[in-house]
This record gives C-alpha cells, sequence and structure tokens, in this order.
C-alpha cells in the first residue's frame, strides 16, 4: 500500500513538472481559451521598437491590453465579424502593410551602411561648408524706394533692428531685428551673396539688392571660419539619412523594373 502510494506521489510531482511549463507559457485563460505570453512578448517588441521604454508599470499594462484584445476578439468571432467584406478588406490592407515593411526591413538588414559610407559622406559634407561662414542680417521689403528710404534712415543714426522688426517682409529674421545667422555664403541667393561678401563687417549695403524675394538692405555683423561638427557627433545622424536614401534607391529601383500596364 505504501510503495503503492509513492508511486502515486512520484507520478502526480512528474505530471506537475510537465504541466508547469506549459502553463508558464501561457498569460491567461478567457472563456476557457489559453491566451499565449508571446502575444505579450510581441506587443512590448513593438513598443520598444517605437523608442518607448517598457517599465515594470507599462509591462503590467501590456498584459491587461492583451487579455482585453483576447475577450473583445472573442466577441467578434461570435458575431462572425471575419466573414465580412470590410474585415477582408481591411485585413488585406494590414497584411500587404506587414509584407512591405518586412520586405524594407530585410533590404536593410542585408544591405548595412558602413563605417566608410558614413565617413565618405561627412567628408563630402565638410568639403561643400569649409571656408569661411557670415552672420548677416537683412531688411526686406517689396518696392526699391522703399530699401532706398531705409538705406537713407540708417545713415542718420536709425537703428537696424528697429527698422528690421516694423518693416521686413521676412518675418523669421525680421522678429529677430534681422538677424540671419551663421551661414555658408552658399545658402543664400547669388544676388544677396554676392553683396554680403563684398562688405566690411559692420557695414551696411548703400544700394538695395533685388532678388527674387524683393529688395534687400544688407548688414555684415560678423565673418569667422566655418564651425562644422566632429563625425562622432553626427555619425548616427548620418546614418539615419544614408539609411533613407538607400532605401528610397531600392525602392525606385524596383518601380524602375516593374511591369505596369
Amino acid at each position: 500500500m505504501r510503495k503503492k502510494l509513492l508511486n502515486g506521489l512520484m507520478a502526480a510531482a512528474v505530471l506537475g513538472a510537465i504541466a508547469l511549463p506549459v502553463a508558464a507559457q501561457n498569460l491567461a485563460i478567457v472563456n476557457g481559451k489559453a491566451v499565449p505570453s508571446t502575444r505579450a512578448e510581441q506587443l512590448k517588441q513593438q513598443i520598444e521598437r517605437s523608442g518607448r521604454p517598457v517599465t515594470p508599470e507599462l509591462q503590467s499594462q501590456i498584459k491587461e491590453e492583451v487579455i482585453a484584445r483576447e475577450i473583445f476578439m472573442q466577441e467578434a468571432l461570435k458575431r462572425g465579424l471575419e466573414n465580412t467584406a470590410d474585415y477582408k478588406d481591411q485585413m488585406e490592407l494590414a497584411r500587404q502593410t506587414l509584407l512591405i515593411r518586412e520586405l524594407f526591413a530585410d533590404y536593410q538588414k542585408k544591405n548595412p551602411v558602413t563605417d566608410a559610407d558614413i565617413k565618405a559622406e561627412y567628408d563630402k559634407f565638410a568639403a561643400a561648408n569649409a571656408g569661411k561662414e557670415y552672420k548677416a542680417s537683412h531688411i526686406l521689403v517689396a518696392k526699391e524706394d522703399e530699401a532706398k528710404t531705409i538705406i537713407a534712415q540708417l545713415a542718420k543714426g536709425a537703428k537696424f533692428e528697429d527698422i528690421a522688426k516694423k518693416q521686413s517682409k521676412d518675418p523669421g529674421s525680421g522678429a529677430k531685428g534681422g538677424d540671419l545667422g551663421w551661414a555658408n555664403p552658399s545658402s543664400y541667393v547669388p544676388e544677396f551673396t554676392e553683396a554680403m561678401i563684398k562688405l566690411e563687417k559692420g557695414k551696411v549695403t548703400t544700394a538695395p539688392v533685388k532678388s527674387q524675394f524683393g529688395w534687400h538692405v544688407i548688414r555684415l555683423d560678423d565673418v569667422r571660419e566655418a564651425q562644422l561638427p566632429k563625425l562622432d557627433d553626427v555619425k548616427d545622424q548620418v546614418r539615419q539619412q544614408l539609411e533613407q536614401q538607400k532605401l528610397m534607391q531600392f525602392q525606385q529601383d524596383l518601380r524602375a523594373k516593374a511591369k505596369v500596364e
């Protein structure tokens, strides 16, 4: 009798050991249906991919969300909503979206941006932006006569910043007294650049400068050697930019090769 009891206890212990991992795989049992823990893990990964950290509090919310979804899913299936045309259309769109996302992820995984690619792009940027930077201010008006009047007022001692705030058509710089900040001369339209680089520091153009935007009165505030960011400081930004460029090129190549009738 004692031997049979021991054998029974051992059998129960073995069965319990087998059942435990299976139970651990389930997040919950909803109306008799097991909800696998993998659903919570998938939702967690989706949140992490968006850049949001999964805190213990959020982990608890994820569990409740998965359970709620199962409850709602069961009710939707009970009503036969998976057989409606609208549901099927939306599922097809969702399927396309997921497959396309996987296609792009697969391409980027197999065609990574290398450190050499980043260095080459940075060197190209540095070459294009090397040299001098100019800090200028301007007042933009619609008519030449207005610009001439402003130049005359400045010659008599009027304050450049005050006139810019009141009369400049450029809302961005006008609100700052005409200040355009530091920039490479190539950032401006040719007429503006040509007039600006001829000025001495602190001087104002003696004649209005016409461009496609209107008439400018320009003051050169300062000049310095270009202040370029270090490669390490912009490495991640350059990588993201190159990844986007490569992905766009991949998409364009696929479109070009496709036969569309």
